[in-house]
């Protein structure tokens, strides 16, 4: 089954494993996709799906030194040599716009305000162009603010279309901020975007339909990761959680989204396939940061039924010819962790296609 070909929006996947959005910070100063990111990618075309690393839809949503952008017309430039070394090779690219929100710091946005639903910093440091730094407290954003930054992702997806990308996905996981809306630990507002699980959930969902109305559901997909808690995104009461995420995701399903991508330790477990079951159309499940995703686990969480497709994200790090390897049973690359956020083609490009 994980190799079998499956319908999303209007792609035809080949197979079903998918390459995770993963920060890989190779795109210099100036957030411009350079050769050696057109390479990385083009060399892991045959997964079913890539899913870029988060891009940033603003300059104040810039969360990493070197993270690309989709503002400027290089940045495009870039990614249109990323997409079409992609599909060159026969793969299928979506781009997954991302936010910081107060996942940030001025010294990394360019002076540019960091802002959150409320005016409240994560307990931490943050690496920024001048050093690590204590991430600052937000700017809390009015309701009057809040269509503008909706525009940022509405631009921003459609700067990824005209950039070549197949569609894109809308980060709403590990504490970025579409997830600091809706959990309670960043979300302390008083108005219609907090407070109630329907009312923390009403940002998200606005975005997604602007996103929707302006590129086509079939392109869109959104990323979850409920009691995730990282990040302060901290998600500890078990009700509020499955009330959150289920009236989103009652919300989104209407609209048919190309896929609902879901990070969690326990994919088979209750709050997970209560979800799926909710969504009703494409599901890919990622099963967390703390253990690596097994050839074994991919194939039974598709066979048993718990998603239709698995999100992978170090095994595709460093096997850009994971699904020979996966399928075939051939032996893996092992990822060397040090090289996750360098610089340069070390740990990036380099990592050999099994030899015969």
């Amino acid at each position: 089954m994980l190799f079998s070909p499956m319908t999303l929006g209007e792609l035809e996947l080949p197979n079903r494993l998918v390459m995770a959005p993963l920060t890989r910070l190779r795109s210099g100063k100036e957030g411009i996709p350079g050769p050696l990111v057109v390479e990385h990618y083009r060399q892991r075309a045959s997964l079913g799906l890539i899913v870029s690393e988060g891009t940033y839809p603003s300059p104040a949503g810039r969360g990493f030194p070197g993270q690309p952008g989709l503002v400027t017309e290089e940045q495009l430039k870039g990614w249109a040599e990323v997409t079409s070394a992609v599909h060159a090779e026969g793969g299928r690219i979506f781009a997954q716009v991302m936010h910081a929100g107060r996942v940030t710091h001025e010294a990394t946005t360019g002076g540019y305000e960091v802002v959150a639903p409320s005016a409240i910093a994560i307990d931490g440091v943050t690496r920024t162009y001048e050093g690590k730094q204590p991430f600052p407290v937000p700017h809390a954003l009015t309701a009057e603010e809040l269509p503008g930054i909706r525009e940022e992702f509405v631009l921003a997806s459609r700067n990824a279309i005209e950039a070549g990308f197949d569609g894109v996905e809308l980060h709403s996981a590990n504490g970025y901020l579409l997830h600091e809306f809706l959990t309670p630990a960043a979300n302390q507002r008083d108005d219609n975007y907090g407070g109630s699980p329907e009312n923390r959930a009403r940002f998200v969902i606005e975005v997604v339909q602007a996103v929707v109305d302006a590129i086509g559901a079939d392109r869109v997909g959104i990323r979850i990761s409920p009691e995730h808690n990282v990040q302060g995104a901290f998600e500890l009461d078990n009700d509020d959680v499955r009330a959150t995420y289920a009236y989103l995701v009652d919300a989104l399903a209407p609209l048919k989204l190309a896929y609902l991508s879901v990070l969690h330790n326990l994919p088979t477990g209750e709050l997970v396939q209560d979800l799926r079951s909710r969504f009703g159309g494409a599901f890919l499940l990622n099963t967390g940061f703390g253990v690596v995703t097994t050839r074994e686990e991919a194939k039974s969480l598709v066979s048993d039924g718990y998603a239709d497709a698995v999100v992978v994200g170090r095994p595709a790090i460093a096997n850009p010819d994971l699904v020979r390897r996966w399928r075939e049973g051939l032996p893996v690359n092992e990822p060397d962790q040090a090289t996750f956020y360098a610089d340069g083609a070390e740990g990036y490009t380099d990592y050999p296609a099994y030899q015969n």
